[in-house]
């Protein structure tokens, strides 16, 4: 039994500040879903009981993320109780993950249409705030040559060699996309305007992009994690994993790394007959997807190789690719990925990336993915592919087809 899985719809919130200054930080993260799952509903005029499960990316999953996000926000729009929900962890893929997940379980034939996406609202649950051994168990912590992960993303650029302008510019190229497209409305037909019980208008627009970002106010920023790396992080992963390095020369910081934001996303996957019941015309189908583990302590660095195995699997060369998408976590992974592919950048992140426009982690994925689609369809391109490098050494990948 199987079926291809396709792309009908997507939405998503604009990304706000994570702070509690931030546009969205009043609304809760189960009122960010609610929004875009009635939103999905009434734009498609969905009947919600041909929907057979939702599935939500949410990393820290606890107090108001969690118990089960993903159920509560069908009941809690007011769906079909028929539809069923689960929420899932991997990471900054996590919002990448579950699309795949959807397609394979549509691809397999045993469910007709899924709601896949994620919510992460950084302003009210800080990140690792949920613990875990990885993070916070002193054992498990000498036993991994656990570092943080800007040390990971600096142990990159020392051992690639970027230098502090490089990954800035970068940066500053992320602000003057992500700038350019907001301007040019590219970001519209996908963006879902937050207002709160009262109607007021909270946001429209992805508030940390910054149009007047330059070379030398990036320039003025302190690296973030000398102190981090002071407390022991650099010499253990020096002395367990990198003995080739005499030192780890910080060069991350706010500005060329991903910002702290609170969002959401959901996309209707679906097959054939779905589209054909529904009258709903597909947008993408789902070429090939892959994860794979890498070295823990770097962590960041398995883009790569998800990336050869999700072609591999598909019979496609890299040459065949017309855009990337990768999530810009670090300057640093963007430019390792690009430089391990041998990749031209006019290909890469065309309209901005989370160093302009944040990483609400566990939605990131589905953002990342629908703005694929978007720009795909804008230049009448064929073949793109979303790529998330994940926390403890881990890495998803995503093609998808323009329909």
């Amino acid at each position: 039994m199987q079926h291809e899985a396709f792309i009908y719809d997507w939405l998503r919130t604009p990304r706000g500040r994570g702070k509690r200054t931030g546009a969205l930080h009043r609304l809760k993260p189960i009122e960010l879903l609610r929004t875009l799952f009635v939103t999905l509903q009434t734009r498609n005029d969905l009947d919600t009981s041909l929907v057979d499960d939702v599935i939500i990316g949410c990393v820290t999953a606890i107090e108001d993320q969690g118990a089960n996000i993903a159920r509560t926000a069908v009941l809690f729009s007011d769906w079909q109780q028929s539809t069923a929900g689960m929420t899932l962890n991997r990471y900054c893929a996590s919002g990448l993950e579950v699309c795949n997940m959807a397609a394979a379980k549509v691809g397999s034939g045993f469910e007709q249409a899924i709601v896949a996406g994620g919510v992460e609202s950084m302003s009210r649950i800080p990140i690792a705030a949920d613990g875990g051994a990885w993070y916070i168990d002193p054992e498990v912590n000498r036993h991994l040559s656990f570092v943080p992960q800007g040390i990971s993303a600096d142990i990159i650029a020392t051992l690639e060699g970027f230098s502090r302008q490089q990954l800035d510019q970068l940066a500053l190229n992320s602000h003057q996309r992500a700038d350019r497209a907001q301007q040019q409305g590219y970001f519209a037909r996908s963006l879902v305007a937050i207002h709160d019980r009262n109607g007021e208008l909270c946001l429209d627009h992805d508030e940390m992009v910054r149009r007047d970002c330059s070379l030398s106010e990036l320039g003025r920023l302190k690296a973030s994690f000398v102190a981090t790396g002071a407390l022991g992080f650099d010499d253990l992963a020096v002395s367990k994993k990198y003995p080739q390095l005499e030192y780890i020369d910080h060069r991350h910081h706010p500005g060329n790394s991903s910002a702290i934001v609170d969002g959401a996303a959901v996309m209707l996957i679906g097959n054939a007959e779905f589209g054909k019941s529904t009258g709903l015309k597909p947008r993408a189908r789902f070429v090939s997807m892959a994860s794979v583990g890498s070295e823990p302590v770097i962590m960041l660095t398995g883009n790569s190789k998800a990336t050869g195995k999700a072609l591999a699997k598909a019979g496609l060369d890299l040459k065949e690719i017309d855009l990337f998408e990768v999530n810009e976590a670090f300057a640093s992974v963007v430019l390792k990925y690009q430089q391990d592919l041998s990749l031209d950048d006019t290909k890469i992140n065309v309209n901005g990336g989370a160093i302009a426009m944040g990483h609400p982690l566990g939605a990131t994925g589905t953002m990342v993915l629908g703005t694929l689609l978007d720009e795909l369809e804008r230049r009448q391109l064929r073949l793109g592919l979303a790529t998330f490098c994940a926390g403890a050494g881990m890495a998803t990948t995503t093609i998808i087809e323009r329909c």
